[in-house]
């Protein structure tokens, strides 16, 4: 079978960092680069054109009146030598005259060449005649292109006639597409500079940020499992802090379950150690003996030491499937509604035996009693949880009663309803437990009664697997005094189903039925 690794620095956070970092950045470098373009290269468009204009000004201020009447123009010098075919700037002059009111007429060229651009139509055909007006266009001219600005204006010469006046400049745009290349290449390289320049503070800050993640990493794995103790957070950054102290709690949950788990099976250890030393002993007995009823003797205490043992595994075993409350049940352990009445019925049923064997008078109080309009079929004590475990939990807390109730005495097992919750109680007119004690007694290994004989002492185990399978199912377990006085009172309380009704159904000692 392939295994699929995922390359560490591939996802890691420098990766993910320039993932998200660099479009944007990117994106703004672009739009800002593009910005500071276009207002550039309006600029430098600007600029030429203003130079342009400014000639065409200058040209028409330099028509005048000869004294025969005519009009002539005084090119200035400059202008003469831009017009130069030969000049750097290659740009071309035009000055034309063109009289009105004559059809046909022809330009009369006082400057430049002739065979320039002509003006595109205006336009507004309705628009009212103005002395003069400016039109720019771009255009091809003499293998270049080339950005004209023309300026039509009517004049008259000495005589009174009046000439249309047409004065265009236009100058090739390599100059100022050079210019704005030059301008959007300098864009470029300040960008390409910032990116770099960003990518590397990205790589360096983080992992200057990830140097005592780094360090903590070569602390854990130099320890490789031997020492649990918390890790240091004092150097970490505070947002990575958290994460740190959820693993100080998961080290110090695992911490303490292998502390449970270490001292769960020395006590085992030592609680099973004691009864198999005595079955060595006795087997070692019996192969020495020769009276056949004595044999017989050793067998059956060996038997009755085997049985104690069994017990023991079995508690154990319920003991450390009550202590998984915190691990996620299957769907077969699933809670589901149970009536407790019916389950403290099966439990009195099932230790009936074990009662009279003992002489003991053991009871069950069935919780319809008090409430004539349920049927057979409808749960008394309705209870979401699992079966099985409460079943478990009565047991022991029954088993517990016959073990330390002396032989004549009573026991009741009774269920009902009482306050919104639910209750199954075992009542029993035996030595009690004093008041200081009742917490030690939910305790491991923890007898209830140290002071009797070591015989008829159980492991210490019942209340404490009782306990822990009541509040595996939301539930927990009191002790209390009986109203006698004599005796003890085990009461394991849980929530009613969520459908059950909520008046209280307490039944009553004086209805004990006695198996």
């Amino acid at each position: 079978m392939k295994i699929l690794r995922t390359d560490p620095d591939r996802f890691g956070i420098r990766a993910r960092l320039l993932t998200l970092l660099l479009p944007g950045i990117l994106g703004l470098l672009a739009l800002d680069s593009w910005n500071d373009y276009s207002a550039l290269r309006n600029q430098v468009q600007d600029a030429y054109d203003q130079a342009m204009l400014e000639s065409v000004h200058v040209l028409r201020g330099s028509l005048s009146l000869a004294p025969d009447g005519s009009l002539r123009l005084a090119t200035p010098l400059a202008l003469q030598t831009v017009s130069d075919p030969a000049s750097p700037l290659q740009k071309h002059l035009h000055v034309g005259l063109t009289p009105q009111g004559a059809a046909g007429a022809k330009e009369l060229t006082l400057l430049g060449e002739t065979d320039l651009p002509t003006p595109p139509p205006q336009a507004d055909t309705a628009a009212p005649a103005t002395p003069s007006s400016t039109v720019w266009y771009d255009s091809y001219y003499d293998g270049h292109t080339v950005r004209v600005v023309a300026l039509q204006s009517q004049v008259k010469d000495g005589h009174g006639q009046a000439f249309d006046l047409l004065v265009q400049v236009a100058e090739s745009t390599g100059p100022r597409d050079r210019a704005q290349a030059a301008t959007l290449q300098q864009e470029l390289i300040r960008d390409t500079r910032m990116v770099l320049v960003m990518i590397l503070l990205v790589w360096l800050g983080v992992t200057w940020s990830l140097q005592p993640l780094e360090r903590l990493r070569k602390t854990v794995l130099a320890n490789k499992g031997r020492d649990l103790k918390p890790l240091d957070t004092s150097d970490v950054p505070h947002e990575v802090a958290p994460l740190v102290d959820a693993v100080n709690q998961h080290l110090a949950s695992y911490r303490d379950l292998l502390e449970q788990q270490s001292q769960f099976l020395a006590d085992a250890s030592h609680q099973l150690r004691t009864p198999l030393a005595i079955m060595l002993t006795q087997a070692g007995v019996a192969l020495r003996e020769k009276d056949t009823a004595q044999l017989h003797a050793t067998l059956r205490a060996m038997v009755t030491q085997i049985a104690r043992s069994r017990r023991l595994c079995e508690q154990l075993l319920s003991l450390a499937h009550a202590n998984e409350s915190e691990l996620p049940a299957s769907p077969s352990e699933a809670p589901e509604v149970v009536d407790l009445n019916s389950i403290a019925r099966d439990v009195v049923l099932q230790y009936l035996t074990l009662a009279h064997e003992k002489n003991q008078d053991l009871g069950w109080v069935d919780a319809r009693e008090d409430a004539p309009s349920a049927t057979p079929a409808e749960q008394a004590v309705p209870v979401l949880a699992r079966g099985p475990e409460l079943h478990e939990a009565l047991s022991n807390l029954v088993h517990n009663a016959i073990v330390y109730t002396p032989a004549g005495g009573h026991i009741t097992v009774m269920a009902g309803m009482q306050g919104g919750t639910a209750f199954a109680e075992v009542r029993d007119d035996g030595p009690g437990i004093a008041v200081a004690r009742r917490a030690q007694v939910f305790e491991r290994f923890h007898s209830a009664d140290p002071g009797a004989e070591k015989s008829h002492r159980g492991a210490g185990l019942g209340l404490g697997i009782a306990r822990a399978y009541a509040r595996r199912n939301g539930g927990d377990i009191e002790l209390a005094d009986t109203a006698a006085g004599a005796g003890l009172r085990a009461i394991l309380r849980l929530p009613l189903a969520p459908a059950a009704p909520t008046p209280g159904i307490t039944p009553s000692p004086s209805g004990r039925g006695r198996g």
